[in-house]
């Protein structure tokens, strides 16, 4: 997960591309399609406490904080990020927020929460090892777990918006990208991009769908093996 210091400081939505708009559109596609698949898999219901995990205080993106925007009942999303989003409870009449902290326990109870909603923050929280305590948490604090991120052999890499460069070995991956200058992301804290059989590796108690654009698989979500039959 992003350090606090480092999001503030570092454009890491990528503001100044110019294929953002682009970047943005598919996204929300994407997104929209996650959404649909979560009411289809978790029903939820105006009874249950929901955890959005992972949450960003930019207001300017039509992707950002989509959940909020699309679900019904939220006076039951509690949501947690390493950065301050208090604002959000206002904005978009929220339960709570909780402010959280890099590679630490959650701070919940056990089975606090009836569904957990996290996009696109696996591969922000480090190591292979930090995503399997970060996975871990996930499944402790709540019920179930509806977690997405992107399919690291998907043609494109959403971050750097490089194409096909990513499918090198990781290493020399991050080597080129400090030779791009695109320091941030060549660090294993900031980017771990996650195959098919790095999350069949994570925990013996998930299971994953697919997300497809234009036919390939550019996401995989990440399930509770009891949930995985539903839809």
């Amino acid at each position: 997960m992003l350090k606090e210091k480092e999001s503030e400081a570092i454009d890491y939505f990528g503001y100044k591309s110019h294929f953002l708009k682009i970047k943005t559109y598919f996204s929300l596609k994407v997104r929209k399609k996650m959404f649909k698949k979560f009411i289809e898999i978790c029903q939820p219901t105006n009874k249950d406490e929901i955890l959005d995990l992972g949450v960003t205080p930019d207001t300017s993106l039509a992707d950002s904080n989509f959940f909020e925007k699309m679900y019904p009942y939220k006076y039951k999303i509690a949501i947690a990020s390493i950065e301050d989003c208090e604002f959000m409870i206002k904005k978009f009449k929220l339960k709570s927020f909780v402010k959280i902290k890099s590679h630490q326990p959650l701070p919940f109870k056990d089975k606090q929460f009836d569904k957990l909603f996290c996009s696109a923050v696996l591969e922000h929280v480090g190591t292979r090892e930090d995503q399997k305590f970060f996975l871990e948490e996930c499944l402790r604090v709540s019920k179930e777990i509806f977690i997405t991120t992107p399919n690291r052999y998907f043609p494109l890499e959403m971050h750097t918006f490089i194409p096909l460069l990513h499918w090198l070995p990781w290493k020399l991956f991050q080597k080129i990208l400090k030779i791009l200058k695109k320091d941030f992301w060549s660090n294993i804290n900031n980017l771990n991009l996650l195959s098919k059989k790095d999350i069949i590796n994570l925990s013996d108690a998930i299971c994953f769908k697919k997300i497809k654009i234009l036919g390939l698989t550019s996401n995989y979500i990440i399930l509770n093996k009891k949930i995985s039959n539903r839809r």
